[in-house]
């Protein structure tokens, strides 16, 4: 089985797209989607459309959950809570259904899937080694999937120790099998890493590798989108940096 692994696409279309067709030359086996397909960004229907055709399974993130009206919006960033809205009302009714269908976490394959963490589907953030650890404990499978936080991890708990943390473009892992693994894609539509390239994985379970790619993207086609359709600057700035 040979997946390739993408989260909060945050309807980011021109990053989606570039992320496909790198993903095409690979040829995975599936497409897994850990959520948050909304928000943020100003492409939220064709990007639905697009992860619905194309994924065999995907997630529901909080920015999702919160457009669809199941989070109160309170709970949320200004930026945020403004992009949720426009989105509530330009989502048209089959992206919507999606969504709807969707739940925070599941396991496929062996490989636990969530947005936020196994102790917190929705909302918790895996930043720091305390929580992965946690994360790993609550889990029982060995390979654990996170996203959410928009940055790439990788992190391996074995004989009573935690090894690793970020992933830049370009990380290789041999994926011991006697180790527990917590991995993290990063963003497709808005990474915040440093590093303003689109993220996703390539995981090949049979090999026990996991590779971490980037794809460019035209981002001032989406800042374009982004101010044309009155959503935040700041929603537009920050993809130039990757923040």
């Amino acid at each position: 089985m040979r997946a390739a692994v993408v989260s909060d696409i945050h309807g980011n279309l021109h990053a989606l797209e570039a992320v496909l067709a790198a993903i095409e030359e690979d040829v995975p086996d599936e497409i897994w989607c850990l959520g948050d397909l909304v928000g943020y960004g100003p492409r939220p229907n064709r990007c639905c459309t697009i992860v619905a055709g194309r994924a065999s399974l995907s997630l529901v993130g909080n920015h999702d959950l919160g457009v669809l009206g199941r989070l109160d919006l309170a709970e949320f960033s200004h930026e945020a809570a403004e992009s949720a809205r426009w989105t509530a009302e330009v989502l048209e009714d089959e992206p919507r259904r999606y969504l709807e269908s969707l739940e925070p976490s599941a396991v496929h394959a062996n490989v636990g899937l969530y947005h936020g963490s196994p102790r917190d589907p929705v909302w918790e953030y895996v930043l720091s080694p305390e929580v992965a650890l946690a994360s790993l404990l609550q889990a029982n499978e060995p390979i654990v999937m996170v996203g959410h936080s928009h940055v790439p991890l990788a992190l391996a708990f074995g004989e009573g120790r935690l090894d690793g943390g970020l992933a830049p473009a370009g990380t290789e892992l041999e994926l011991d099998p006697e180790r527990r693994w917590l991995l993290n894609p990063g963003s497709v539509g808005q990474p915040r890493d440093g590093d303003p390239r689109a993220a996703y994985l390539l995981l090949d379970l049979a090999a026990h590798r996991a590779s971490f790619r980037r794809a460019a993207y035209p981002v001032e086609r989406t800042q374009a989108e982004i101010r044309e359709r009155g959503l935040p600057e700041a929603l537009a700035d920050r993809l130039e940096h990757g923040v």
